[in-house]
């Protein structure tokens, strides 16, 4: 499938979601102060339309970044549109060599990652028969004599429709980020915070939320149990959604999969199941941007046998390591790190404590829901923690596979199911 400026797509690689796109503007929490007034998200500007090399870049740290989180065996889920909207928001923040740094790994120059986003949005929020949720904030401590730039404000309330609230930092502002994050992903995170750091002076959180039904639901007679051999070679007896009927395959050698649609045919899920002896892990490994894009662009029409397992994941992690060692140390160093666009502090200088991201997916007979959040901590000591001929593609061993909308081809999530 190629991009194109009238969309007219029909495949994709995994879960996405059809998004409502949340403009500013939900209620204050009870312990915080709006600081967006009289600063509105200017919509006049047309960000233009995602292009094929914005695809590739973001399908590229998309394939990066799970790389690096994923630990065999295990089962992983990010979503990479999650974690670059809160890192992209506080590079809006950044100078010097920090931005250039941040560049380099999210893939884009800070004003075409704006650009991107909100092309992205207005391109998902075309979908009726799907939902998507994404909803930006920026939450900034009182007291500190931080003193947040007005244009820093503005740029993420033009791109990210971010709401931005100043807060006490205690356990009641720990309360309103969590139920907001839980309230944005339709419960599904309930939480994104275990606790408020000790020299945390700012919090820039996505959270995201998907609910989307198969284009065609399974019967009663379509769900069996059968049996999934786990990385660690045990057998587990689960619900296997089959279908004899499904029409995109996928084939690269090395793995082979299919595509599945959702109501609507704007978003898809993709599964891809590598060859006896490779695991998902290395398979994935091996894989580029180009030609996963290439791969999900061009199935094979043909009759597929098909065979999903039933299955849930709840996944967390925090990124600031795995961020550095991709390339932005200087935002974790506090001394190194230049975050001067987002404001003043007397006393010290900001720098990114902590990246934290959680997703959640189910998979079952009738659809699909998946919800994520991602939070960037800003600290004034910036601490790294740590044809009819026919195909068959049946699920029953390890497995990757990713939420995409059907225009662009970008994974919305990536995930791999080692056991049930």
């Amino acid at each position: 499938m190629k991009i194109r400026k009238t969309a007219v797509a029909l495949i994709v690689l995994g879960l996405v979601l059809a998004m409502t796109v949340n403009l500013s503007g939900c209620s204050v929490p009870a312990s915080a102060k709006d600081l967006m007034e009289g600063i509105e998200g200017r919509v006049t500007d047309n960000p233009g339309d995602v292009t094929s090399a914005n695809a590739e870049s973001v399908t590229g740290f998309a394939l990066r970044l799970f790389t690096n989180c994923a630990e065999k065996g295990k089962n992983v889920l990010v979503s990479p549109v999650s974690v670059i909207a809160a890192l992209a928001m506080t590079a809006n923040g950044a100078k010097g060599e920090t931005l250039e740094q941040m560049e380099s790994v999210l893939g884009m120059k800070s004003g075409e990652l704006n650009a991107f986003y909100m092309a992205y949005s207005i391109l998902l929020a075309k979908a009726e028969d799907s939902k998507l949720n994404l909803a930006n904030s920026i939450w900034i401590k009182e007291g500190d004599g931080l003193e947040v730039s007005r244009d820093f404000l503005q740029t993420n309330a033009d791109y990210y429709r971010a709401d931005a609230y100043k807060a006490p930092f205690d356990r009641s502002t720990l309360a309103d980020i969590n139920n907001w994050v839980k309230d944005k992903t339709d419960g599904m995170i309930p939480e994104i915070l275990d606790r408020i750091g000790e020299n945390a002076e700012m919090y820039l959180v996505n959270a995201l939320a998907f609910d989307a039904k198969w284009a065609t639901p399974y019967t009663k007679q379509q769900v069996e149990q059968g049996t999934f051999t786990n990385a660690g070679g045990k057998e587990q007896k689960v619900d296997f959604l089959q279908s004899a009927a499904e029409k995109m395959y996928l084939s690269d050698g090395k793995a082979t999969g299919f595509i599945k649609l959702y109501s609507g045919g704007r978003y898809a899920f993709a599964a891809l199941l590598p060859n006896e002896g490779l695991s998902p892990e290395d398979y994935l490994a091996g894989l580029d941007a180009k030609a996963l894009l290439e791969l999900l662009a061009n199935p094979e029409q043909v009759k597929v046998e098909t065979a999903i397992p039933k299955f849930k994941t709840e996944y967390s992690n925090e990124l600031s390591g795995i961020l550095s060692a991709m390339g932005m140390p200087d935002a974790f160093e506090n001394g190194k790190a230049d975050f001067s666009g987002i404001g003043t502090i007397p006393g010290g200088d900001l720098a990114i404590g902590r990246v934290i991201h959680k997703t959640y997916v189910a998979v079952d007979e009738n659809g699909t829901k998946a919800g994520a959040a991602t939070a960037v901590e800003m600290n004034t000591k910036g601490i790294i923690e740590l044809p009819e001929n026919s195909k068959k593609v049946i699920l029953d061993r390890p497995f990757v596979y990713m939420l995409i909308d059907t225009e662009t081809n970008i994974p919305f999530f990536i995930g791999i199911v080692n056991e049930i």
